[in-house]
């Protein structure tokens, strides 16, 4: 299996504005960006194109985000994860939080601060680098 590179996200989301948007922006800021429009499609990204971390919607077509972070970190235990989403009233599972996602990994939408985005993304590659 290939190792994600350098600074790779994937970006799962079926709104094609926001995945586009931050897609555009992660990679002016010299992130690697692949995007899926589906979990499914996101899994078939990663047989290709490892990524260290995955920004992932919840409400998703077919398989949700929940259950795709959780397979995927079946699969990439190494791959760490920001949950983008629209609900205000989202709350972490016990499944999540074994995972080791915390409140610090969950981002509503829109995201007005790309900054602090790109600064999250960051300290989450650093930190699994220094493991």
């Amino acid at each position: 299996m290939n190792q994600p590179q350098k600074n790779s996200v994937l970006i799962v989301d079926d709104e094609p504005a926001i995945r586009l948007n931050l897609a555009i922006f992660l990679q002016d800021e010299s992130f690697n960006v692949v995007v899926a429009e589906s979990a499914e499609e996101g899994f078939s990204v990663l047989e290709q194109t490892p990524a260290s971390v995955g920004i992932v919607d919840l409400r998703l077509p077919g398989l949700d985000g929940h259950q795709f972070i959780i397979k995927a970190h079946q699969k990439y235990p190494d791959m760490k994860f920001i949950i983008h989403t629209g609900s205000h009233e989202f709350q972490l599972t016990d499944e999540l939080k074994a995972i080791g996602l915390t409140a610090n990994n969950i981002w509503l939408k829109p995201v007005l601060q790309m900054d602090k985005l790109v600064d999250a993304i960051s300290n989450i590659q650093m930190s699994e680098r220094s493991q």
